[in-house]
């Protein structure tokens, strides 16, 4: 089997996972007793789909051209066709890897933390569609195909984050998620017109071959409009709102969405598009500033947040505005780097929060089956402590996912900031001095960062056990406490030594250069990804690298100490009510979430639902309901007047035949 014969494999495995699980799940014979065949069969479609992106990626080069399977004929209209065909080049078979190799983790995950959910095969169903929608997005020839998966993992989002959907908060959030999508979808939908219109052809080749043919202002309107679309499935301002409450859903479809796949989808498609984005200095800038002000944002709420997913959610949130920090400022590598990175730790996080949501449900399982009907919130931190005692591997990987979100070297986190970091002071010493302003921004984020990552840390894992102080009838109630099973602990611990050295894929050059040989290259990923992506040169000197280096690891470092001082032993209430106090106002309105979504309800929804309520439904209804009625009662006046001229006698049709003619002939005569 040659590469491209391995295309429609890896495409077809996990939608054959979807129909089998999804159409005869529930039926297999003895399906409670057997349903881990369930789940095997759904990891191994994905799993599989893996060795062979693998494979492919190992016949790749970095200077090799695209390898394309042509399946057929998707669309004709006139000039327009498009194709259901994939490419793969070094940029989709990084994003491939990552997608299948991280979803095989979850799904496996899944196996253990969704053993009870009577909707198990249902849910191993959704999770192969995902994965399929998004090996379109990823794979797709041309902006058509790579569309349908874009809509393919937004439904599977609302399949997923509503899933326990007879819970109306759950079934809201997903609604929520929804409809934000479709606003920045509607304005991706008008960029693929307008490269249509200029290019005449929505393939990949055809579009980068003819870029000349573009305009500056239609390049514009493109490059914005995809950037668009881009807030609202990776979760910028304004669109991103809905992603927090996307923690409603199950806890290995929070790690799907927020590390593997559907948050990536925007940075995945402007750096596929990064040749338009750098003929758009203006849009650029655009993209970096509202990456920024997203990152800080994101960065001070979850400084609040005593949810354990919610605290998650956010940092998903800040760490895709540095990601568009890196677009914005001309680092579409950068952006890529951290892409990677951020999948490896984040999807740790956020299997390692599940498992202990898992052990607090066991507790309160336990405390209720002993006639202790104690009533908490099992994803609250308050309600935690001490846990590193009781789930040693969920509590050390935990800690590994942390210290790389941290940027703390020399793990994962700490390579692809610090390559953010100096692509955007690049930026302001050669393009404009704005830059500076943001890099600024960027480390003050990665300052918050790191405190309120280990704020989290340690006020989950260390410390005593909190539950029996704030609910005095749980006494004792840390017996209960367990680490979690085999397929849940072993993803965890894969995904925390990928955070342990997936960052030597982007190995600082001038480390090197600067203790070794001086044209040396040890930034793998850059050399392999150079050719399919536009990006800026960064032409800093040495010394100014070493010093952005040294000063974010002092700033992470000193966050660090600082959270150690405030949030161990047993003093995370103190320390958020003392900060709370310290920060007054402003931690109100961190903690209120900017009251974005009070505002959008407020001027945004409400107005809608007013002007819907009081004037197009009065429109619908006396307007075009009116006009309707008008035709059907002037055809039933006309007509109850008509049926008295049909009597049933011949002679009066006669006469009327006769008058008709007669009529006829005047009218020619005269």
């Amino acid at each position: 089997m040659n590469a491209s014969q391995l295309l429609p494999l890896i495409v077809a495995l996990p939608l054959a996972g979807f129909l089998v699980n999804g159409l005869a799940g529930m039926y297999l014979p003895g399906y409670r007793e057997r349903k881990n065949w369930i789940g095997w069969f759904a990891t191994a479609m994905v799993f599989v789909p893996f060795l062979a992106s693998v494979t492919l990626f190992m016949g790749l080069e970095a200077d090799s051209r695209p390898v394309t399977y042509h399946l057929m004929t998707w669309l004709q209209a006139g000039s327009f066709t498009s194709d259901i065909a994939w490419r793969v080049d070094q940029l989709s078979v990084v994003m491939m890897l990552f997608i299948t190799g991280i979803g095989s983790l979850i799904h496996l995950y899944s196996m253990g933390y969704m053993k009870e959910d009577e909707g198990y095969w249902k849910f191993f169903a959704y999770l192969n569609l995902f994965i399929f929608a998004m090996l379109n997005l990823v794979m797709g020839d041309n902006l058509l195909l790579l569309f349908l998966g874009w809509e393919g993992v937004g439904v599977c989002s609302y399949l997923l984050i509503g899933f326990w959907y007879k819970d109306m908060e759950k079934a809201s959030a997903a609604k929520k998620a929804f409809v934000y999508n479709r606003v920045g979808d509607f304005a991706f939908l008008v960029a693929m017109f307008l490269v249509f219109r200029h290019v005449g052809s929505l393939q990949f080749d055809a579009i980068f071959a003819n870029l000349d043919g573009i305009p500056a202002d239609a390049a514009f309107w493109i490059g914005l409009l995809m950037f668009i679309g881009a807030t609202g499935k990776s979760a910028q301002i304004p669109l991103f709102v809905w992603l927090p409450d996307a923690m409603a859903g199950p806890t290995p479809v929070s790690a799907l969405i927020h590390a593997a796949t559907m948050v990536t989808s925007g940075i995945y498609l402007i750096s596929r598009m990064s040749a338009i984005y750098v003929m758009t200095p203006e849009v650029m800038l655009i993209v970096a500033v509202i990456g920024g002000i997203t990152a800080f944002v994101a960065a001070t709420i979850a400084l609040t947040q005593t949810d354990i997913k919610r605290v998650l959610a956010y940092s998903t949130v800040s760490q895709l505005g540095f990601m568009f920090l890196a677009l914005g400022s001309g680092g579409f590598i950068a952006a890529m780097f951290h892409v990677i990175t951020h999948a490896f730790f984040k999807a740790c996080l956020f299997l390692g929060s599940g498992s202990v949501i898992h052990a607090m449900h066991h507790v309160e399982h336990e405390l209720d089956h002993h006639g202790k009907h104690v009533h908490f919130d099992p994803q609250d931190m308050r309600n935690m402590g001490g846990l590193k005692a009781y789930m040693p591997s969920t509590y050390k990987t935990f800690l590994i996912a942390t210290i790389a979100i941290a940027g703390i070297p020399p793990l994962a986190g700490f390579f692809s900031k610090d390559e953010i970091l100096a692509m955007l002071y690049n930026a302001g010493a050669f393009y404009q001095p704005v830059y500076f302003v943001l890099f600024g921004l960027a480390l003050v984020t990665a300052f918050l960062t790191a405190f309120y990552m280990f704020r989290l840390t340690f006020g989950t894992f260390h410390g005593t056990f909190q539950l029996s102080k704030r609910y005095p009838e749980a006494a004792g109630a840390e017996k209960y406490l367990h680490e979690s099973p085999w397929h849940m602990t072993l993803p965890l611990w894969v995904l925390a030594v990928l955070s342990l050295v997936g960052g030597f894929m982007g190995f600082p050059d001038f480390i090197v250069q600067t203790f070794g040989n001086p044209d040396a290259h040890s930034n793998w990923l850059h050399g392999w990804l150079i050719g399919g992506i536009a990006e800026y040169d960064l032409a800093l000197a040495k010394p100014v690298k070493w010093t952005i280096l040294l000063a974010s690891t002092a700033l992470a470092s000193f966050a660090v100490w600082l959270a150690y001082q405030r949030y161990t032993g047993d003093r995370a209430a103190e320390s958020d009510a003392a900060l709370q106090r310290g920060l007054g106002g402003a931690y109100r309105l961190w903690s209120d979430k900017y009251r974005l979504d009070e505002i959008y309800e407020g001027y945004v929804a409400n107005p809608i639902l007013k002007l819907s309520d009081k004037v197009l439904a009065v429109f619908d209804l006396k307007g075009i309901d009116g006009l309707v009625n008008l035709v059907a009662g002037l055809t039933n006046f006309t007509g109850s007047i008509l049926r008295y001229a049909q009597t049933g006698l011949v002679s009066g049709y006669a006469m009327y035949l006769v008058v008709g003619v007669l009529l006829v002939v005047g009218l020619l005569l005269f």
